[in-house]
């Protein structure tokens, strides 16, 4: 993992997609590309107790998949290069599931990759980041009227921030 303090611009010599990608099979690099995605989405739906998101969940589910561009991790960087590496015209994946208990267990598995595979240092990043999209969709700013952004996450925004973060072995 590299380092830089904050608000420093990367070294130079700071690679786009690290050599160490190279570790992970097709399958389980794709499990990590896929994931903050279909964070993303399972996070925006509706469920019992929580709201419909909208677009603005949405983008702030988008602004913080690109903010791990800054990221001081190189695994988390080279996931934010390969999710938008996706969208180069190329046909779209098969469908993906993205029910609360097929993510949740997607996390565990990814977290299951990540102790086998990654630096400690990036393993955590990444978890934390794959969070941070979760929390930034809860935190997202309603319409006219509705909660206003600096009231506390409903008491099932928590509960499902919590069940995601055990999962991805964070609590």
């Amino acid at each position: 993992m590299s380092h830089s303090v904050a608000g420093e611009p990367p070294s130079a010599g700071r690679r786009a997609a690290p050599l160490t990608t190279a570790v992970y099979s097709a399958a389980e690099w794709d499990l990590l590309v896929s994931l903050p995605g279909r964070v993303l989405v399972a996070t925006a739906a509706p469920d019992p107790g929580r709201p419909d998101r909208g677009v603005r969940a949405g983008l702030a589910g988008l602004d913080a998949v690109a903010a791990g561009r800054a990221s001081d991790s190189d695994l988390v960087r080279a996931v934010v290069a390969a999710i938008y590496a996706r969208h180069d015209g190329a046909s779209p994946p098969a469908e993906r599931r993205t029910d609360l208990v097929d993510v949740l267990a997607a996390c565990r598995t990814a977290g299951r990759v990540l102790g086998r595979r990654a630096d400690p240092a990036d393993s955590a990043a990444y978890r934390q980041w794959v969070q941070s999209v979760a929390a930034r969709v809860c935190r997202a700013v309603p319409g006219p009227g509705e909660r206003r952004a600096d009231q506390p996450a409903t008491p099932a925004d928590r509960r499902f921030l919590d069940r995601l973060g055990a999962a991805l072995g964070l609590g």
